[in-house]
């Protein structure tokens, strides 16, 4: 098993090789890591059964289950993912601005690699996967690290990776998997200066509080996502618990789903029955603010919200619950409590919808519409590395472009500063 700093030096000696490769050396690696990835399935999900088990008699909860979970249908649309990867366009030696100086400098700005990105990440097998694509195509060198209750996983997908990377004729240490999942490696990456040009923790609240506080090499931040449906005065109620339920039920584990649902005051004797006996076929339990427990009390599974509760992700089947009485107070709410990820408004008026779009601090706005749809291939960039809910270099979900910086060109004939 590789230390940290034996997977930094041998990512290292490959950065040049990866970023200088052309765009058809890296599709044809991309096409020979899917291939792998299908004909090492059984593997694969022999590996995932044996974590799976091991997880539930840890007592891992449900909604976590579902993401440590590889069936059929994930693996294929992995492998799609992969595929998807490769048929994109590639950003490396794209130029994105410049022109000629009064002096006759011509300046270019070219989109090159971060050069060796770290990964660390909870129990979401997929990400092995989106993660190896997304850096190899983007001409960066990956060291993921994974939690430890996939690492069987982990290892069945790096390893078919890592095969077809080789049969492509590139070095197989431009992907590459941390084995140990001690929290000492995961100190070790955050402190990997000279190594790791980037580190991007994706996980729940407490993992990517860790990161940025303990990092001395540079973190983009995603994933936490403490996500609001707010039904607004005169909204369709229908509508309002159709996108409700979807954006909490489809799959609560994931950073998209929504936490807390605000409902204006004009609406809530209309919404919070019908949206009550809707959440209730899911098992969902209610935690209401004073007003809103006026209206539900009495039900089951619905308890009295403490404060914490409007800022917590609880990746499960809870959901905050709380009236307010204007679009500004929703606003304020969000934008006080909310973790700048994905936001919804269900409105009638083009006014107030304007407004929300314009006022909410998040890195994706809807009007209308679920939040589950912040995801890199719901918004065509195809397989992402996380969502980004940070305001510098990059925020929202990050394709290919988000994993790459500039550089600039200059082309003289002798000038000199004076």
């Amino acid at each position: 098993m590789l230390t940290v700093r034996e997977l930094g030096l041998r990512a290292k000696a490959v950065t040049g090789t990866l970023a200088s490769a052309g765009t058809a050396a890296k599709n044809r690696a991309l096409e020979e890591m899917a291939k792998s990835l299908e004909q090492h399935a059984d593997a694969i999900y022999q590996a995932n059964a044996a974590d799976v088990e091991a997880a539930k008699a840890g007592g891992m909860r449900a909604s976590l289950l579902d993401r440590l979970t590889l069936t059929p249908k994930r693996l294929a649309g992995a492998v799609a993912g992969v595929r998807d990867v490769a048929a994109q366009e590639d950003p490396v030696g794209v130029a994105d601005g410049g022109g000629m100086r009064p002096n006759g400098l011509r300046i270019e700005r070219r989109r090159v690699p971060l050069g060796v990105v770290g990964i660390i990440y909870e129990a979401r097998p997929n990400v092995t996967v989106d993660a190896a694509a997304l850096c190899l195509k983007s001409g960066n060198v990956c060291i993921l690290r994974g939690g430890r209750e996939a690492i069987r996983t982990n290892i069945a997908l790096m390893e078919a990776m890592r095969a077809g990377v080789k049969n492509a004729g590139l070095p197989e240490d431009v992907i590459a998997l941390c084995e140990d999942t001690d929290r000492r490696s995961a100190h070790d990456m955050m402190t990997a200066t000279g190594l790791l040009d980037v580190l991007i923790p994706r996980g729940g609240a407490g993992l990517i509080r860790a990161v940025i506080e303990n990092a001395r090499v540079p973190v983009i931040e995603t994933g936490t996502g403490i996500c609001h449906v707010y039904a607004d005065d005169g909204c369709d109620p229908e509508m309002a618990v159709h996108i409700l339920v979807n954006a909490k039920c489809s799959r609560p584990s994931v950073c998209n789903a929504a936490e807390v649902f605000l409902c204006h005051s004009s609406m809530a004797e209309r919404i919070l029955p019908a949206a009550y006996d809707a959440l209730a076929e899911y098992g969902v339990e209610l935690r209401c603010d004073a007003r809103a427990y006026q209206i539900l009390g009495g039900r089951e599974r619905v308890v009295p919200a403490s404060d914490a509760d409007f800022y917590t992700e609880f990746l499960d089947y809870i959901l905050a619950v709380k009236i307010v009485d204007t679009l500004d107070e929703a606003l304020r709410e969000i934008n006080t409590n909310g973790t700048g990820h994905s936001e919804c408004i269900v409105t009638e008026s083009y006014t107030r919808a304007d407004a929300f779009l314009e006022h909410a601090d998040a890195a994706a706005v809807y009007v209308n519409a679920s939040t589950r749809f912040t995801d890199g291939g719901e918004f065509g960039l195809g397989a992402e590395i996380g969502i980004s809910t940070q305001k510098l270099h990059a925020r929202g979900p990050m394709g290919l472009t988000a994993l790459t910086t500039f550089k600039y060109t200059i082309r003289g004939s002798g000038q000199i500063r004076v």
